[in-house]
C-alpha cells in the first residue's frame, strides 16, 4: 500500500507506530504535487523547504511523546483565504498578490498545535466568490476525475488536492456551499460545521454572518478528527460559540437504527439531474435498510433561499472588501492623481469581474431607498428559513438531499452564465443562512464517471448525528479516488 493511498488518520497511526516518518509523508505529497500540479493547479503557493523543516521539528516532538494526536505529522493544505504568518495569503486575487500576514488564523494554529505540516495554500475563487474555482486571478483548477471539468468552488483547490493525493487533508471555508459542493464534485468528504464552532479569526471574510471554516478529507473519520482538532472557543472572534463538547470522533459508529431522516420534496423537483436524484435516493434506501426511518416532507421557502443569500452575502462582501483600498496593504496602482484616484484605480485593477459584480450588487442593496426593499427583506427571509428548519428538526434527526443539481460542469460553462452558476447553490445555501452543520459524502458516479455527493444536514450543534449517519452509509462502500493516469500524462493540460 502506497503512502498516498492512506487516509489522514491511517497515516497518523503509521507515523505513531514509526512505520512511516513525517519526512516520508511530506516528500510523498511533494512528489505528487510536482507530478500533477502543472496540470491540476490545486496550489497557489507551496514552500517545500519550510515543510521539510517543519517535518523535522514535528518528528522530534512525536518521538519525545509531546505530540500524540491522530493528525500529528500529517501534511495539510490550506485554502488561500486563511492567514498564515510569513506565508503569502492572496485570496487568489491580484489585490492581495503581495500580502504576507503577520499572524496565523486560529483554526490553523489549532492544527499546528496538533503537529500538522503545512504544504501550502490552495487555489480558490477570488475572495471565495464563485462555484467553480475559475474566478481565481492565478488561473483555473481542474477536476482530477476529468480535467475538462471544474472541481467546484470556492474551495476547489483544497478538494482537488485531497482527491489527487497532493495532500492528505485540507481546510476550506463555506459561505454558501463552498466546502460541500467541491467535495461532491471531487468525490471527497467535507463538513461545514455549525456557525461559531470554528474560530473565524484569521479567515479573510466574504460574508461574515455566513462564513465557516471546515475540513476536507478522504472519508468521514478524517473529517471528524480534523473538526475535533480545529474547533474551539476563541475570544478573538466575536461570533465564536463556547460548546460543551468538541468530541466528534465518538460519533464514528455504524448504527442508524431508529434515526429519523427527512428528504425535502422541494429538493427532488425540477432542475435535478436524474442520475444525481437516483444516487441520492439509493443512499437514502441504504440508510433505511440499516434501520433509519426515511420519509419525504415539505420544506417551505426553498425558492427564496437563493435571492436572500445573494443579497445578504453581497451586502456583507461590499462592506468587508472596502478595506482593500491600496492604503495599508496589498496592491496599489502605480499612477494616480490624488487619494480618490488611488482608491478607484487600485480597486479597479486589483479586483476581478465576479468580485466587482458582487460589490456593486451589495452596494446597491445597501444604498438609500433600496435597503428596506432588498436587504431588510432578505434578513426577514433568512429568519423564516431558520424557522422552517427548526420546525423540520422537531420531527427529524437529519435532513438528506443532493449537494448540487448536477455533477461537475465543463470548464467555461458556468462563467458564461453567472445566474445559472448562482442557481447551482440551491441545495447548500439554506444551511449557511440558518447556521446549520452540513456534510457532503460521496454516494456514486454518473454515466460520465464524475462523482455525486450526498448531503446530510443537522440541527445546530448536532454534527455528531450527521457524522454518525455518514459513517454508517460509508461502511457500505469503499473509498474510490480518481484514475490519475490521464492527469500524469498531462494529456488534457
Amino acid at each position: 500500500m502506497s503512502i498516498l493511498s492512506l487516509t489522514a488518520v491511517q497515516l497518523g497511526q503509521k507515523i505513531k507506530e514509526k512505520k512511516i516518518s513525517v519526512r516520508e509523508a511530506v516528500e510523498a505529497s511533494q512528489e505528487q504535487i510536482e507530478k500533477l500540479d502543472s496540470t491540476l493547479h490545486c496550489y497557489v503557493t507551496t514552500d517545500a523547504k519550510k515543510a521539510l523543516e517543519q517535518a523535522g521539528h514535528i518528528q522530534k516532538k512525536i518521538d519525545e511523546g509531546t505530540l500524540t494526536g491522530p493528525l500529528a505529522g500529517v501534511p495539510v493544505a490550506l485554502k488561500d483565504n486563511l492567514c498564515t504568518e510569513g506565508m503569502l495569503t492572496t485570496c487568489s486575487s491580484d489585490i492581495l498578490g503581495n500580502f504576507v500576514p503577520t499572524y496565523t488564523a486560529e483554526a490553523v494554529r489549532n492544527l499546528e498545535r496538533q503537529g500538522a505540516v503545512i504544504l501550502g495554500k490552495t487555489n480558490m475563487d477570488e475572495f471565495a466568490m464563485g462555484s467553480t474555482t475559475e474566478t481565481s486571478a492565478y488561473g483555473i483548477t481542474r477536476n482530477p476525475w476529468n480535467t475538462d471539468h471544474v472541481p467546484g468552488g470556492s474551495s476547489g483547490g483544497s478538494c482537488a488536492a485531497v482527491a489527487a493525493g497532493e495532500c492528505f487533508y485540507a481546510l476550506g471555508s463555506d459561505t454558501g456551499g463552498s466546502i460541500r459542493q467541491p467535495s461532491s464534485f471531487c468525490g471527497v468528504t467535507g463538513i461545514k460545521p455549525t456557525y461559531g464552532t470554528v474560530s473565524r479569526y484569521g479567515l479573510i471574510a466574504y460574508g461574515s454572518s455566513l462564513d465557516q471554516i471546515g475540513p476536507v478529507g478522504k472519508d468521514v473519520a478524517d473529517c471528524a478528527a480534523i473538526l475535533e482538532a480545529i474547533a474551539s472557543y476563541d475570544k478573538k472572534d466575536s461570533t465564536s460559540v463556547k460548546r460543551e463538547s468538541y468530541d466528534f470522533t465518538s460519533a464514528l459508529v455504524d448504527d442508524v437504527k431508529g434515526m429519523k431522516i427527512g428528504i425535502p420534496r422541494d429538493y427532488l423537483g425540477e432542475g435535478l439531474d436524474p442520475e444525481v436524484k437516483s444516487a441520492v435516493l439509493s443512499a437514502a434506501k441504504t440508510l433505511e435498510e440499516k434501520g433509519a426511518c426515511v420519509e419525504e416532507f415539505d420544506l417551505s421557502l426553498v425558492e427564496y433561499a437563493i435571492p436572500a443569500y445573494y443579497v445578504i452575502a453581497s451586502a456583507e462582501a461590499s462592506s468587508n472588501l472596502s478595506r482593500f483600498d491600496g492604503v495599508k496593504y496589498g496592491y496599489r496602482t502605480k499612477e494616480y492623481d490624488g487619494l480618490h484616484s488611488m482608491y478607484k484605480k487600485s480597486r479597479s485593477e486589483g479586483f476581478g469581474p465576479e468580485v466587482k459584480r458582487r460589490i456593486m450588487l451589495g452596494s446597491f442593496v445597501l444604498s438609500s431607498g433600496y435597503y428596506d426593499a432588498y436587504y431588510l427583506k432578505a434578513l426577514r427571509t433568512k429568519a423564516l428559513i431558520k424557522q422552517a428548519f427548526d420546525k423540520a428538526f422537531q420531527k427529524y434527526d437529519l435532513i438528506l438531499g443532493p449537494v448540487a443539481p448536477t455533477t461537475a460542469p465543463k470548464l467555461g460553462k458556468s462563467l458564461a452564465d453567472p445566474l445559472k452558476m448562482y442557481l447551482g447553490d440551491i441545495y447548500t445555501i439554506s444551511v449557511n443562512l440558518a447556521g446549520l452543520p452540513g456534510m457532503s459524502v460521496p454516494c456514486g458516479t454518473d454515466s460520465k464517471g464524475l462523482p455525486i455527493g450526498l448531503q446530510l444536514i443537522g440541527d445546530c450543534f448536532q454534527e455528531k448525528k450527521i457524522i454518525r449517519a455518514a459513517y454508517a452509509f460509508e461502511q457500505t462502500r469503499s473509498y474510490e479516488g480518481p484514475n490519475l493516469d490521464r492527469v500524469k500524462g498531462g494529456e488534457e493540460a
